[in-house]
């Protein structure tokens, strides 16, 4: 039997949203869409370029039906405190569909 994820961190689900400037073009705004509680587990991190550490994260939430706002999308990220996760991917976790993985990346410039 399969071990269930701890969800005890709460993490703010963001979406990007797009307003109009007044040169013709858009500046991106973030808006919270809820919050979920969360299993956060390192994977792994590499430096790129001039010192910006990439770190990998699975992150583990309750799963959500398609098209519910709650259920993230590889163009959000989750917010916990300052620090920021952008979500790459998302998959189902188990078979019976109860839990959603998402593989995020935590940039830190140092």
């Amino acid at each position: 039997m399969k071990i269930p994820p701890k969800l005890t961190r709460k993490l703010v689900l963001e979406d990007p949203q797009r307003e109009a400037d007044s040169a013709g073009g858009f500046t991106e705004t973030w808006v919270a869409l809820g919050t979920l509680w969360a299993e956060v587990k390192s994977l792994s991190g590499r430096l790129s370029g001039d010192s910006l550490s990439l770190q990998k994260y699975r992150i583990t939430l309750r799963a959500t039906p398609e098209g519910f706002a709650s259920r993230p999308r590889p163009d959000q990220r989750f917010r916990d405190s300052n620090r920021i996760y952008r979500i790459d991917a998302i998959a189902e976790s188990d078979p019976d569909a109860r839990y959603l993985t998402c593989f995020a990346v935590e940039e830190v410039s140092g």
